[in-house]
């Protein structure tokens, strides 16, 4: 965990929450106030950001006690205990709404994207998260989606080369696009078309795309274009593919099928914080 990261959205979500102090807590609990309190399960999921919400509350109380009986990626169902935390009364209660925001939303994600894994666990296609998250919050929204059991696509405009829809109309095609990219990149990086029919795979093939995404194509379009590529680059599956349309994207023989939902539309796992 990047703390130098962390640390920085931390603190500006405890800014957010408390402007100017927590009025209630501020004027109702002593300086010198101990208490211990637990985190339990009230919903069955996968676990993520249990070391984000240790350093919220470590950040208001360096002496805290956070100790957790799970890990993140593991799986709980109701009533487990996840957390014994134990330090400042003040420190807990200030810090509770924003370790549980981050440990409930993380959780949310890794739990979405586990059940979309295990959907095709016997099949060789990853299911992967797209840059289709909170602004802010990428980089624990990606470490969540790794807990759950999917695969990071690239973190940011700077980590990769995808030549989308708008990229191939501006440059006036796609060999025109890619050979304009590939001239000033590094050997090292790879480069990804965006693709919406066959037509469109060909040309990214013969420009040797290393990697062609299949944009909102059918399935039985995928098929054919698996099999058109023919494993000279790794096929990419994306565009609103569910639950009920993942099994079907992936027996086609797709290495990768991007779900920006599971980001995007991720709910909340809940979980409770209660004083002992």
């Amino acid at each position: 965990m990047n703390y130098l990261q962390l640390d920085e959205v931390i603190l500006r979500a405890l800014q957010e929450d408390m402007p100017m102090g927590d009025v209630t807590t501020d004027n109702i609990i002593a300086e010198d106030s101990q208490s211990k309190a637990t985190l339990t399960a009230k919903q069955a999921g996968i676990v993520c950001g249990l070391d984000v919400a240790r350093r919220v509350f470590q950040l208001l109380d360096a002496n805290v006690s956070f100790v957790a009986q799970i890990h993140d990626g593991e799986a709980v169902v109701p009533g487990d205990l996840l957390v014994t935390v134990a330090g400042n009364t003040k420190a807990l209660l200030k810090g509770e709404r924003t370790a549980l925001n981050f440990l409930q939303h993380l959780s949310g994600i890794a739990t979405d994207t586990n059940r979309y894994a295990k959907l095709i666990a016997d099949l060789k296609t990853k299911v992967v998260d797209t840059r289709k998250t909170t602004p802010g919050l990428r980089y624990l929204e990606k470490y969540a989606v790794s807990c759950g059991g999917g695969s990071n696509h690239r973190f940011s405009l700077s980590d990769g080369v995808l030549i989308k829809d708008n990229h191939i109309k501006a440059a006036g095609g796609i060999a025109p696009a890619v050979a304009l990219v590939r001239a000033k990149i590094p050997h090292t990086v790879k480069i990804e078309v965006e693709t919406e029919n066959l037509n469109m795979v060909q040309e990214a093939l013969d420009a040797k795309a290393d990697i062609i995404m299949l944009d909102n194509m059918t399935v039985e379009s995928m098929a054919e274009a698996v099999r058109l590529i023919d494993g000279r680059a790794l096929v990419e599956a994306s565009g609103d593919i569910d639950d009920k349309k993942l099994r079907m994207v992936a027996e086609t023989g797709v290495n990768l099928i991007s779900i920006g939902r599971i980001t995007r539309s991720a709910g909340s796992l809940d979980i409770s914080m209660r004083f002992v």
